[in-house]
């Protein structure tokens, strides 16, 4: 699943336009990398963006097939 897209479904993110634009910017890093919006991401990824002057990091644990509440199973915040 794309960045964009995951960042979405796992809720990270409200939208996806905004989450390909944060990509796009260079404000999505994964394992020490910035990545453009269609990485493929894959389940043990470290994922960090910038929002501002915070920092969100998180770690995959599973790619989710459709959006869902359970975000708790889908990602462990670090």
């Amino acid at each position: 699943m794309r960045i964009d897209k995951f960042l979405k479904v796992a809720r990270v993110i409200k939208r996806r336009t905004v989450a390909n634009e944060a990509a796009d910017g260079g404000r999505v890093v994964v394992n020490g990398k910035v990545v453009k919006p269609s990485y493929e991401v894959k389940v043990g990824d470290i994922v960090e963006i910038k929002f501002g002057d915070k920092l969100a990091k998180f770690e995959i644990l599973q790619i989710p097939k459709t959006q869902g509440k359970a975000i708790g199973e889908i990602i462990k915040v670090l």
